[in-house]
């Protein structure tokens, strides 16, 4: 299917597309997600995003989408993976980010993560759930970045068996013959690991390391 050449088709086949992927309230889910996009600051709660113009339903749609509705998750994915900009090479970044819920203590699956701006007794460790990231970069000094895969993690899960999984899940789904996809990875994950899961497809992996990391000779 050739992709439209104008910015303003393009988005528009892009936002079509996006309403398909939601399988039930579709509307209401696509009117949450204008509201979320138009909100110049963070809304304090539900019903302040139906005061949005771009949400023309009332504020029990709100409630409504998030408890009734349902998404396709893998057709979105492959939706973010068409319309991804231009770039030779692609660039990847994996990251963990974590959102904090120190005082739901009903929420399922909690953990204890890092958090570099919020602390518990005096300490940069809160409960919450983290959330492992695929964005795709560019070489501009922006802070734009084009997000491709987001999968939650549970306490128990392992952040490089799930980045390994993320990473081949989105390499299915890149177009063949293009140059080789660069990922890139914080202090924070193993490089070794990454590597030796990785070694049979074709990726390039970079890795940050810890400045207190050490290295032994044989």
């Amino acid at each position: 299917m050739p992709m439209p050449t104008s910015p303003l088709v393009r988005l528009g086949a892009f936002r079509d597309q996006l309403h398909a992927c939601y399988t039930r309230r579709a509307d209401a889910l696509f009117e949450l997600g204008d509201a979320l996009l138009c909100q110049p600051t963070p809304f304090l709660s539900l019903p302040h995003l139906s005061l949005e113009p771009a949400h023309q339903r009332g504020w029990g749609s709100t409630y409504a989408a998030l408890v009734c509705g349902r998404i396709d998750t893998e057709r979105l994915r492959d939706l973010l993976v068409r319309f991804l900009p231009p770039a030779d090479p692609l660039v990847f970044a994996v990251d963990v980010t974590t959102w904090p819920r120190c005082d739901a203590e009903c929420s399922p699956e909690r953990g204890y993560y890092y958090h570099p701006s919020r602390h518990s007794a005096g300490q940069p460790i809160i409960t919450g759930w983290a959330f492992q990231w695929i964005t795709q970069l560019s070489f501009d000094r922006d802070s734009w970045t084009a997000p491709v895969d987001a999968r939650r993690l549970h306490p128990l899960d392992d952040t490089d068996q799930t980045a390994v999984g993320q990473v081949r899940a989105l390499l299915a789904r890149l177009p063949a013959g293009q140059a080789v996809p660069l990922f890139v990875f914080d202090g924070g994950y193993d490089s070794a690991q990454l590597t030796l899961d990785l070694a049979e497809v074709p990726v390039a992996v970079l890795v940050r390391l810890r400045s207190d990391r050490c290295f032994y000779a044989d």
